[in-house]
């Protein structure tokens, strides 16, 4: 199966690792592609531009076996919506093999308002990553899609291309992009809360030093 992992990553850091590296293990993923989006739909804009962005997450990816960088939206026009995203990785890999879209549970108790949200079901499993122990959704609509959807085993991802949710317990850092961005913007060192090589390229190209703080706590792009 292959792994869909999408966001601004302004920067990635290690929050978005750690449960990216336990999904691709738990799941024995053949593939977790990182998906940077250009122009967000339902949260502010990345405030690194395209180039850094796609610097600081080869340099982040470079040394994990099964990471992989895939850099499509920020080569199409328009919003990055997960729904063309999916579209045009099926056109590439065909209907056959199993794709798995990685979310937070946030992201996820929020699924129902993404674009066309029972289409993406048509192309692609969902991986929510949550916290052991987190409630699930108290969403009636959303509750009765985990009832009908809902993966009891891992195995079953491989059996179908498509249309299941899948509960992964990670292990959720309390690190955010937005903080980083903060502390960057207040003179402080964000050491150690990215890898060595994504803290080099931001002291490097001087990103988010002197930046306008915006608040990214919105909906996650859909």
């Amino acid at each position: 199966m292959i792994g869909l992992f999408g966001g601004t990553f302004d920067p990635i850091h290690h929050g978005h690792l750690r449960p990216a590296l336990e999904v691709l293990t738990a799941l024995r993923l053949r593939e977790l592609r990182f998906v940077p989006l250009k122009h967000a739909v339902h949260r502010p804009q990345p405030q690194a531009d395209a180039t850094a962005r796609v610097a600081m997450l080869r340099a982040a990816l470079r040394a994990q076996p099964g990471f992989a960088l895939d850099t499509r939206e920020l080569e199409r026009a328009g919003p990055s919506r997960t729904y063309d995203t999916l579209r045009a990785v099926r056109a590439e890999i065909g209907g056959d093999e199993p794709l798995g879209l990685l979310i937070g549970g946030d992201a996820f108790n929020g699924f129902l308002d993404w674009h066309r949200p029972r289409d993406i079901l048509d192309l692609t499993h969902l991986i929510v990553m949550q916290r052991p122990g987190v409630a699930l959704p108290r969403d009636t609509a959303l509750r009765a899609l985990l009832d009908t959807r809902r993966a009891e085993q891992p195995a079953a991802l491989n059996q179908a291309p498509a249309g299941r949710i899948w509960l992964q317990a990670v292990t959720q850092l309390a690190i955010s992009a937005t903080a980083i961005r903060q502390c960057i913007a207040r003179g402080e060192s964000v050491r150690f809360l990215l890898p060595d090589a994504v803290f080099a390229i931001i002291e490097e190209q001087a990103l988010y030093r002197g930046s306008v703080i915006r608040d990214a706590h919105a909906a996650p792009s859909a």
